[in-house]
């Protein structure tokens, strides 16, 4: 079976505080959508990449690649004005059966773990979205008041939030709503049920200047791991 990876990376500098958006700056070494993609393609070097963008930071885009011999292939798609709308820009791709990973483009620490659970079962079941329990104490606001909620009922949504492609296909086949928050809503609309599978922790999605030490420390500990499992010396 074929499988797609369709990285979406629209974002802005403007929590990071940064003139330049958040999935070019420079993590480890190189822009944090590199490392992104270099999941998909290490995961499944068949995996077809397809990146959407902003028309007006592609040639930016282009500039880094250079700048970093960045060679691995992949598709670039114009965004759209909404997150939506750039899904189902990089979807009208997808000319082929096979499993669909929709991912941020600004989350390069999603594990190996979680995309072989996601692609088992979207595989099977159709769709698979990886989430998290909540950990901390949650109040729900009713008007004037507020109360305390049942935390162990929610669960925080990572990507990539994956499916068969005849399903996100279908699903896609629509026009905006609002209540789409993400993928899942949209396949929910169209009448599938969602399946969970457990995230990784590590897959945080870099929004803030503390998302970015929080990764490069991830970062260092997998590579120190990488050293230790190939049994070379770490001289850090």
């Amino acid at each position: 079976m074929k499988k797609f990876a369709l990285i979406v990376a629209g974002g802005s500098g403007s929590r990071m505080g940064s003139e330049i958006p958040k999935q070019f700056l420079e993590l480890c070494g190189k822009p944090v959508l590199m490392h992104t993609l270099e999941i998909f393609n290490d995961f499944d070097p068949e995996c077809r990449l397809i990146l959407v963008l902003p028309a007006l930071q592609q040639s930016f885009w282009k500039e880094l690649c250079r700048k970093h011999a960045f060679v691995l292939a992949h598709q670039v798609v114009a965004g759209g004005e909404t997150r939506f709308q750039s899904v189902k820009n990089g979807l009208s791709c997808i000319d082929d059966d096979g499993v669909v990973f929709i991912h941020d483009g600004v989350r390069p620490l999603v594990s190996r773990e979680t995309l072989e659970k996601c692609l088992k079962t979207a595989q099977e079941k159709g769709n698979a979205i990886p989430v998290l329990p909540v950990t901390e104490s949650l109040r729900k606001a009713e008007g004037k008041r507020n109360i305390a909620v049942d935390r162990s009922l929610f669960f925080s949504v990572q990507t990539p939030q994956t499916f068969r492609s005849d399903q996100i296909l279908k699903a896609y086949d629509c026009s905006f709503d609002p209540a789409f928050t993400d993928d899942a809503s949209v396949a929910e609309n169209a009448g599938f049920e969602i399946n969970m599978i457990d995230g990784n922790r590590e897959n945080i999605k870099i929004t803030t200047p503390a998302d970015m030490i929080i990764a490069g420390a991830f970062m260092l500990r997998r590579t120190m791991q990488f050293l230790k499992d190939i049994r070379l010396p770490f001289t850090g």
